[in-house]
């Protein structure tokens, strides 16, 4: 039986520059707010961020690239997701001029893709804003910010417009509003933000990112940019017709902001809210005009579903974050809480698809467990781990069942390919 995934489907994996690369300290790169942030979200919240004692290696990725690509294109990796680090371009955000030694980096490592018939997927803002924007623009909750930004990503646009032809603007845009300060750079602390202040801040992104998708065409014109979303699938706890209504609702958050950045204006059911809470976004005519500059892909991740009801209803909340929601009583739970949900992953890509009528990209989607290290009949130390090749196996066959519904499906990339 012929594969449904088309012949020029990119098959790869995906990390992200703030969990892979290590080198806080080098190549003239200033400090990030994931370089703060080592114990993640929860951790930041327990205790403050500080710049105490750190020690931040990831995978060395920064020193040891070229092995690490040699062995994804032994996989046969015809994609690689990676962010560009801003603190390693611009180590304050606002500096005058580009920080030499990282473009050379990034430079580096596209050749080293390139040499392995490997396309870079190139994420601008991955969740990891220079701290410095925090401490003196207070990161997205200034206007400041969208030019700033602007001119890191026309920096790397015109560096590297022969090397990457695959951008993202900004990752999981929607996580900003439960990650404000990770995804955002914005250091007022959550109990203190207002719902206007967050909405402002995605509004001063989702500028950006328009702005961004323009010059993009205009430096790079055979090269496609897109959006991204964390692409979790809701169900109604039951057939209650207000579960099925909360369902409706979760979705259109989860899409919010990506409605703005395919539609290229924001969906009506966001401007009635607006009005409703007396949010002012700071919308201008001048930002209308550059949000008509709308995306060529959708990009999501995928890890998880999760069920709506009425907030009254006697259920297990799962998850955290985006995927926070109601247990489904039909489906296995990894240890941290998350469904496991292949089906999720199809109906998911066809919502989108029916959705937006673009191109998606699966850029993120893998098994975060405990995986613990045995010594094989060779005496090395191995994983064993047939869970994880079962689950990938099984989103995959999912996908070709999305594709077979109508979804165009450019590619797919393992989310901590080498993390």
């Amino acid at each position: 039986m012929k594969s449904k995934f088309p012949d020029n489907f990119l098959w790869g994996g995906a990390v992200a520059a703030n969990q892979c690369e290590g080198a806080y300290n080098e190549g003239g790169k200033g400090l990030s707010v994931q370089d703060i942030m080592p114990h993640g979200i929860k951790g930041a919240r327990e205790k403050e961020p500080t710049t105490d004692n750190l020690k931040l290696e990831g995978i060395d990725f920064f020193h040891r690239y070229k092995s690490d690509i040699r062995l994804l294109a032994e996989l046969g990796f015809r994609v690689f997701g990676t962010s560009i680090a801003w603190s390693r371009i611009f180590p304050n955000g606002d500096d005058e001029e580009p920080n030499e030694e990282g473009l050379k980096f990034y430079d580096s490592l596209f050749d080293e893709c390139m040499k392995h018939g490997i396309q870079p997927l190139v994420t601008l803002h991955h969740c990891e804003p220079p701290l410095a924007l925090a401490e003196k623009y207070n990161g997205w909750l200034s206007r400041e910010t969208i030019g700033l930004f602007s001119k890191y990503a026309q920096t790397v646009f015109e560096r590297y417009r022969d090397k990457v032809k695959y951008w993202i603007t900004f990752n999981e845009i929607n996580l900003l509003m439960c990650a404000p300060f990770m995804c955002g750079a914005i250091k007022t602390p959550e109990s203190e933000l207002t719902e206007e202040e967050m909405y402002r801040a995605a509004h001063y992104q989702l500028v950006a990112s328009a702005a961004a998708v323009r010059m993009c065409r205009e430096i790079i014109p055979d090269a496609k940019i897109g959006c991204m979303v964390s692409g979790t699938a809701v169900y109604p706890l039951t057939p209650k017709p207000g579960n099925v209504i909360g369902a409706m609702l979760r979705e259109r958050e989860l899409c919010r902001f990506s409605d703005v950045q395919v539609f290229g204006k924001y969906p009506p059911y966001l401007v009635r809210f607006f009005e409703e809470k007396g949010i002012n976004i700071d919308l201008t005519e001048a930002d209308e005009k550059v949000l008509e500059n709308t995306a060529d892909f959708v990009g999501l991740s995928y890890y998880s579903s999760i069920c709506e009801a009425e907030k009254a209803a006697d259920a297990e909340l799962t998850g955290e974050n985006l995927s926070r929601g109601y247990k489904n009583p039909y489906l296995k739970t990894t240890e941290w809480g998350h469904h496991i949900d292949p089906q999720g992953l199809r109906y998911s890509l066809c919502r989108l698809s029916e959705r937006y009528r673009l191109p998606l990209f699966i850029v993120g989607n893998g098994l975060g467990t405990e995986d613990k290290l045995i010594t094989d009949e060779r005496n090395e130390k191995t994983v064993d781990d047939e869970y994880r090749i079962k689950y990938i196996n099984n989103h995959l066959v999912q996908t070709e069942k999305a594709i077979e519904d109508g979804a165009e499906v450019m590619g797919y990339a393992l989310w901590g390919c080498i993390d």
